[in-house]
């Protein structure tokens, strides 16, 4: 089982900072992908960025530009660096690593873009 947990959630102004990270049990040598998903009151949860073992990248379209995903090999962790907030970007996020037969989730860090 491999456990996965999250941090560096909190209020944030419009046009702020955050950067979450994400730190998964085992190697991470063993993940094929580890991403982020958000999900906001009343919405389904939904992507925002993921990074596979060979060092791809991919993003929603709405945080292109803003939202940067990385990772950190020897600390086993993935990062989600967050600017130019927006209060639309208010959501509970959640990290997700998978690899060869599981998936698992982080209990989520609530992100609130507020004035």
């Amino acid at each position: 089982q491999v456990q996965v947990v999250e941090s560096g959630g909190g209020l944030v102004q419009p046009g702020g900072s955050l950067r979450l990270s994400c730190t998964a049990s085992g190697s991470i040598f063993r993940f094929s992908a580890m991403g982020w998903y958000r999900q906001a009151p009343g919405k389904q949860r939904e992507l925002v960025a993921v990074i596979i073992s060979g060092g791809s990248t991919n993003y929603a379209d709405s945080v292109k530009g803003r939202f940067t995903i990385s990772r950190d090999n020897a600390k086993n962790t993935v990062y989600l660096q967050m600017i130019s907030l927006k209060p639309e970007d208010t959501a509970v996020y959640f990290c997700n690593v998978k690899g060869l037969g599981f998936t698992s989730w982080g209990q989520g860090t609530q992100v609130t873009v507020s004035s």
